[in-house]
């Protein structure tokens, strides 16, 4: 994934697909910043849901994908544009995303996962205390 701006919460990160075809250089991906989460939108057209799996480790969430071939045995492929097989997308995370909240869902050949952010990292207002009159005693 490349970003035009550094967001510590997502870090610059590597794609790619496995086997001989991809779905382009990588799963193409948005990355959408909220306040408390990162959105990770992926495309993963005419993927069956049950071959999707997103896992995380050692702060790299990793997306693994499959298409099928779909042809019958009397069918004869004259021109082949879709690309099939098994792709994956690997994302390094900011450390302060929380890895144990992560969710994802699948929905019309989009794969959406929510990275919240650690309460820790998220803005907080400092409060700013003057300094007060010194106290005399006698």
């Amino acid at each position: 994934m490349l970003l035009t701006s550094f967001d510590p919460f997502v870090a610059r990160t590597f794609g790619w697909a496995e086997g001989n075809r991809g779905w382009g250089a990588a799963l193409p991906m948005d990355v959408i910043r909220r306040d408390g989460e990162v959105v990770l939108r992926i495309d993963l057209p005419g993927a069956d849901q049950d071959s999707i799996d997103v896992t995380t480790d050692h702060g790299v969430l990793t997306v693994s994908a499959k298409r099928s071939e779909e042809y019958g045995e009397q069918d004869r492929l004259v021109v082949r544009e879709r690309l099939m097989g098994s792709y994956t997308r690997k994302v390094r995370l900011g450390e302060t995303v929380d890895t144990e909240k992560i969710e994802a869902s699948y929905d019309n050949g989009v794969l959406t996962i929510v990275l919240p952010v650690q309460e820790k990292a998220k803005p907080r207002k400092v409060e700013i205390k003057g300094v007060g009159a010194p106290q005399l005693t006698a």
